[in-house]
């Protein structure tokens, strides 16, 4: 291999011009280029080394990377990426390759989310790929929107087999779609491209993937390895094989034959321009599929409970990382809930692996989420105060608060883990309250609210921080304040939330959010001293 310098006018080893960026992702960069010696088009890739290869002889990688590139367009011919040279950049490899047919999926992607019937013909295009790879003992271990070249049809190509591989090393190439046993540095094998494969069709039909970029490695591994991820909201039919692919066990993934038997269904519905896929059927005869094809993962052959859980069962909802502050899921992106952001209710990233049931939502009086074990929740009743102002709102979720006259539940969220939101407010009047219950949270709440803000900042329009995160004694109970500026539909707001714990894993978060330049109106620190003073946990 040739050393070369970082790229400017210069040739890329003395051969190869840099045309035009097609693509960037952390750790690995993409140029259209000229190899000038035989006048050909190429595409060249600079990808960040792991510190396994950087600890090979250089001979070792290129071979490596060049052997697995013609085995694999031996077995999935016109499929594969032709790698013509592999070049040393001290801590980066070049890859050049032959100029693949269309663009980068990362340039789809740039163009906003995909419909679920094109999602699912690029998934099934890479599906092929990567199982035949499997099939002859080869894992990919880098997929990422940047190594899917897509054209006009559907057609897939993919470059990038050699890289990794089966390794114990960390990914450093497009964090947010390693797996998380490649995200805490396990052995990587074919279930990580299995989540690799969910995670770009989530991010096609999303318009994002399932875990952001932190800005830092290490940041997004460890939000890999930890955080839930929410329920795709777009998939439509798509949603149960993309949850099956995305457990965290790779032992309860669903495995080839099943999401491939999806996938077919979904596109074969489609030409015969029947109803809509419906979800459960779609994995009714998972256990037969895979026990036909004897499918293994790490050794251990795919039992019928796992089958159950990766398949049958993966329609539950992943629900967020609910946190001190309390926060769920929901489709509002601003405390008033005008548009859908989450910085609004302040609702957290997402969601935890605990499978619960999807959220309602509402726009009458709230109601508990049904659930066998959980009885009938009484309805509400309003009690007047000694202030003309308040009346005291009795929650059937088991809490009660002063509200302003004319206020009423707006939305209601709720899972069968008992965990729900409540946002209140009054036709005309710009200002919120939410009110949030949470059931899985963390020992402090300071952290919890810091580990949150990178996404109010990532979802949020304008985002800035009021001041430091502040731990708070709320009558007793440990809590911690946080206050932010967002724009929504235009009007920049202000939100305070509390957040408390009332136990080892259980507890409250208020948010309460008004314009920006209203806050300090005398009416407006009434009514946030009143819901403090007011607020009673059942």
């Amino acid at each position: 291999m040739v050393k070369v310098q970082d790229p400017t006018d210069e040739l890329v080893a003395g051969r190869y011009r840099l045309l035009e960026v097609v693509h960037r992702e952390e750790g690995r960069d993409g140029w259209h280029g000229q190899d000038v010696e035989f006048e050909r088009p190429v595409t060249l890739t600079r990808s960040r080394l792991p510190d396994h290869l950087r600890e090979q002889a250089e001979h070792r990688t290129a071979a490596r990377i060049l052997r697995e590139s013609e085995r694999m367009g031996l077995v999935c011919p016109g499929k594969v990426s032709t790698v013509v040279d592999v070049i040393e950049d001290n801590d980066f490899l070049w890859t050049v390759t032959e100029r693949s047919p269309g663009v980068p999926l990362s340039a789809l992607l740039g163009k906003g989310p995909v419909n679920y019937i094109r999602t699912a013909r690029i998934g099934l295009g890479l599906l092929d790929v990567i199982a035949a790879a499997h099939r002859h003992g080869q894992t990919h271990g880098d997929l990422s929107p940047g190594q899917i070249w897509v054209d006009d049809q559907g057609s897939v190509t993919v470059s990038g087999f050699g890289l990794m591989g089966a390794t114990c090393s960390a990914r450093v190439t497009a964090p947010s779609y390693a797996s998380p046993e490649q995200a805490r540095g396990e052995s990587t094998g074919p279930a990580a491209d299995l989540w690799a494969l969910g995670a770009m069709m989530y991010a096609m039909v999303e318009g994002r993937p399932p875990i952001r970029d932190r800005g830092r490695l290490d940041a997004t591994l460890r939000a890999v390895d930890r955080l839930p991820i929410r329920q795709p909201a777009k998939a439509g039919p798509l949603s149960p094989a993309i949850q099956g692919l995305l457990r965290r066990d790779l032992l309860e993934r669903v495995p080839e034959p099943v999401v491939r038997e999806a996938l077919t269904r979904i596109l074969k519905q489609e030409l015969d321009d029947s109803a809509p896929t419906a979800q459960l059927p779609v994995f009714r005869d998972t256990y037969g599929a895979a026990q036909r094809t004897g499918r293994t993962f790490g050794g251990r052959t795919v039992s019928r409970p796992v089958l159950v859980g990766g398949a049958l069962v993966v329609t539950v909802v992943c629900f967020a990382v609910l946190t001190a502050a309390g926060g769920l899921p929901d489709d509002d992106t601003s405390a008033s809930g005008s548009a859908p952001s989450p910085t609004a209710s302040g609702s957290p990233p997402a969601a935890s692996g605990t499978p619960s049931a999807a959220p309602t939502d509402t726009a009458t009086a709230p109601e508990r989420p049904p659930a066998a074990s959980t009885p009938a929740s009484p309805s509400p009743t309003v009690e007047e105060t000694p202030s003309s102002t308040f009346s005291t709102y009795n929650a059937p979720e088991g809490f009660s608060i002063d509200l302003p006259t004319g206020w009423k539940p707006l939305r209601t969220n709720g899972t069968s883990d008992l965990s729900y939101r409540v946002t209140f407010g009054a036709s005309g009047d710009p200002r919120t309250l939410a009110v949030t219950y949470s059931t899985r949270l963390g020992p402090d709440p300071v952290e919890v609210w810091a580990q949150l803000e990178p996404s109010l900042r990532s979802e949020s329009t304008d985002y800035e921080r009021v001041g430091d995160i502040r731990a708070v004694d709320y009558r007793g109970f440990e809590g911690a304040d946080m206050e932010w500026f967002s724009v929504s539909d235009g009007v920049r707001e202000r939100t305070l939330g509390r957040g408390f714990l009332i136990g080892d894993s259980e507890g409250f978060s208020l948010r309460w959010t008004t314009p920006a330049d209203e806050w300090n109106d005398s009416a407006n620190q009434e009514a946030l001293d009143v819901f403090f003073q007011s607020f009673q946990p059942e």
